[in-house]
């Protein structure tokens, strides 16, 4: 008589998921997000042409408004205007990277990467941290090219060094907010032609603020929603860290900027982060 010992499968465990918890789902959520960070740099050095045109065309930005329209500005309260526009300029940055995020995700859906990543025995919160760390590395990356070409044409920051560091930090936690806009829109657009209009808004959106002008200049009720702009109290706050001329006041928003350059992004982490989870969530499996 022959006995047949039951025969065991190995199984691969589950991947943990978005909503995983505990060390060890920790562990290897950080660990495939490192490398699918790696994956997004690796990117970057390879086809380096897009991000070198994104760094060149934010200094000329800088370099066209501060030589060709520069001498038609006027600051409210006097100072250069080079000095103005600097703290705009830096959070301007911030808001033109919405595009390249929403771009670099709709690509990998279109194309079934992300597909193929939900698929793979990993954890699919990287698919997420992954994008959003490559994307705060390049940030990083944008505000320093921005820092030294503003030292090169003469911009001085005159607060003390903590100022300077505190200002920097709310720049990127705006960011840092503005990344999960990106994630939520690349998840939800149905091809990557359609990020063409996500950059094109970009535009009227940052003009609509006190990065370039002062809100007082404009009509009141076009001035009072460009101090509600999220954009504004960053640049604002980053004014007045920084000691240069053209801080804002007069309005509850504009008096506030230093708290409101922190509870705007909060208030756009909690909107789109759940958002980009539950667009991710909702793809085709």
């Amino acid at each position: 008589m022959t006995t047949t010992a039951p025969s065991v499968t190995a199984q691969t465990p589950p991947p943990p998921q978005l909503s995983s918890v505990g060390s060890g789902g920790l562990r290897w959520a950080l660990v495939d997000s490192w490398v699918l960070t790696q994956r997004a740099l690796s990117h970057w050095v390879r086809n380096p042409g897009p991000i070198i045109f994104s760094l060149v065309f934010n200094v000329l930005i800088v370099l066209m408004f501060v030589y060709l329209f520069g001498g038609a500005m006027q600051v409210p309260g006097g100072g250069e205007y080079r000095d103005f526009l600097l703290p705009g300029m830096f959070a301007m940055t911030m808001l033109f990277g919405i595009g390249l995020t929403t771009l670099a995700v709709t690509t990998d859906v279109e194309r079934g990467v992300t597909d193929r990543f939900r698929s793979m025995p990993m954890s699919s919160a990287a698919v997420l941290i992954g994008r959003a760390v490559a994307d705060m590395l390049f940030s990083i990356l944008t505000l320093s090219v921005m820092i030294v070409a503003a030292l090169v044409i003469g911009w001085r920051h005159h607060g003390t060094t903590g100022d300077f560091l505190a200002a920097i930090g709310l720049i990127l936690l705006l960011r840092f907010a503005l990344i999960w806009i990106g994630v939520y829109l690349g998840l939800a657009m149905s091809s990557a032609e359609a990020v063409t209009g996500v950059q094109t808004l970009e535009f009227p959106i940052g003009f609509l603020s006190s990065a370039f002008v002062a809100t007082s200049t404009m009509p009141v009720w076009l001035g009072a929603i460009a101090d509600w702009n999220p954009l504004s109290s960053t640049v604002n706050a980053t004014r007045e860290l920084f000691g240069n001329p053209g801080v804002a006041s007069g309005s509850w928003i504009t008096d506030n900027s230093m708290l409101m350059a922190v509870v705007w992004p909060v208030v756009l982490l909690l909107v789109f982060f759940p958002l980009s989870i539950s667009a991710f969530r909702r793809l085709s499996r």
